[in-house]
């Protein structure tokens, strides 16, 4: 099996490790990335009441992410002003860095931010291993941290601290959602096996965790058929597709997300493993760039979701983000923008409710408290800051692949949802307690290679 032992694993770090040499002593001849401009949004220097400085990668796999996250900053800045009514918003600045999805990168920008352009908030991010860099260097600064697209709940539970917020959902409630899914179908269909495939960094193998923790909470019984960890941008997973067939599993759970599940899915349907067990992505499968990708066929054997879909929930609210930002930016939007157009419209509401210049602490105190309408709430729901966690509570829905062409070039959108509240998705006080103790005595988390597109 790939990947299945710590033996294995041990000798495809060394493998990895001896490439990524190879890599760097031939790149040695080689031009430097060019690196992408700062960008920057909102109100001047002069006239800004509080500074935003934000990072997303704009360059490589996951740029796509980083482009439609500042496509939903843009609407957010508007709908501030808009939504304002007779007092006037806080006027924020809002700066942009290429982070390249590298914490040592990320963490540089952030120190330049605070130090040099004095930042009220640090926002943004798209990987969970960049954000924990990026989190430990702003609790150390005493500097608020508006977590947007990465995911791990790692940040939210053992690695808490009072000055970071996230405003998308993180792979415990996906996880969470996922399991009861999974619940209900096996009361359907009666499977048995799960296999499992992540990323090998902390967000692949905490997806995992809070996977198996949130069927066990529910008392479903099964077996794990295999567990398998490709490396983060791994361009082919034919032999890890291989060695799924291979565990005649009932239900295949895949951690992948952005650039990567496109790349795995594709192969996964062109060998065929989708006729064999049932796909499952329940945290970012159901995103738009995912959709593009399958073409003008529906496939069977997909069970998706993402963090925000552009066809749910069909009200006014999620309507008019869609249509704004295809309008603005000549695409519909993958799940980023909407986390990215989230944190800023926190923000806003979050210095309007607790002054322009209130202290940190009026702040922090704020947020914790903080409900405010968004694209992905259903009708009358509005998410919400859990204070115990610092983490946005919001429904999901998972659903399945069907053909549909109301946003090209998709040929293809979810559908037949099934939707769970958000109360059903928060992790228990006593589950983060526990983790919380247990983490003091933990070894330290998996970080993605340092060598990344």
């Amino acid at each position: 099996m790939l990947r299945s032992t710590r033996a294995i694993r041990r000798f495809d770090s060394l493998i990895r490790n001896c490439a990524v040499l190879l890599i760097v002593a031939a790149g040695v001849l080689a031009a430097p990335e060019e690196a992408h401009a700062r960008i920057e949004l909102g109100a001047t220097a002069q006239e800004a009441e509080a500074t935003v400085g934000c990072m997303f990668p704009l360059t490589g796999r996951a740029g796509l992410y980083g482009r439609d996250s500042i496509g939903g900053i843009k609407l957010a800045l508007a709908d501030l002003q808009a939504q304002s009514g007779h007092k006037p918003a806080p006027k924020l600045r809002v700066i942009i860095e290429d982070d390249r999805s590298k914490a040592s990168f990320a963490q540089r920008i952030a120190t330049d931010y605070v130090e040099r352009d004095k930042v009220r908030f640090l926002c943004g991010v798209i990987s969970s291993g960049v954000a924990q860099a990026v989190n430990r260097m702003a609790r150390e600064r005493g500097v608020l941290f508006i977590g947007t697209d990465h995911a791990s709940s790692r940040l939210t539970i053992e690695e808490f601290n009072r000055y970071y917020f996230r405003l998308s959902n993180d792979t415990f409630t996906s996880m969470a959602a996922g399991a009861r899914y999974l619940a209900d179908l096996q009361k359907k269909n009666k499977w048995k096996r799960l296999v499992y495939l992540g990323p090998d960094y902390d967000y692949g193998h905490v997806s995992w965790r809070d996977l198996k923790s949130n069927l066990d909470r529910l008392g479903v019984r099964y077996q794990v058929a295999g567990e398998y960890w490709p490396r983060l941008y791994e361009p082919d997973y034919s032999a890890y597709i291989e060695e799924l067939a291979n565990t005649k599993a009932d239900i295949a759970v895949i951690g992948l997300w952005g650039g990567d599940f496109v790349s795995f899915l594709k192969q996964a349907i062109s060998s065929g493993l989708n006729t064999k067990m049932l796909i499952a992505n329940f945290d970012t499968g159901g995103s738009y760039d995912v959709l593009e990708s399958l073409g003008r066929h529906a496939p069977s054997g997909l069970i998706l979701s993402s963090r925000h879909h552009n066809n749910w929930p069909d009200t006014a609210r999620n309507r008019k983000f869609v249509a704004d930002f295809h309008k603005l930016e000549g695409r519909y939007p993958t799940y980023t923008a909407e986390g990215a157009y989230s944190g800023i419209m926190a923000i806003g509401h979050a210095l309007a409710k607790a002054g322009k210049h209130a202290s940190t602490d009026k702040l922090i105190s704020t947020f914790e408290n903080l409900r405010l309408s968004l694209p992905e709430d259903p009708d009358g729901f509005s998410s919400y800051i859990d204070p115990l966690t610092h983490q946005v509570m919001q429904a999901q829905a998972i659903g399945e692949v069907v053909p549909s062409g109301a946003f090209p070039p998709a040929q293809v959108m979810l559908s037949n949802w099934t939707v769970y509240p958000a109360e059903a998705l928060r992790p228990p006080a006593e589950l983060i307690q526990e983790r919380r103790a247990r983490a003091r005595q933990a070894s330290p988390v998996v970080q993605p290679p340092r060598k990344e597109e």
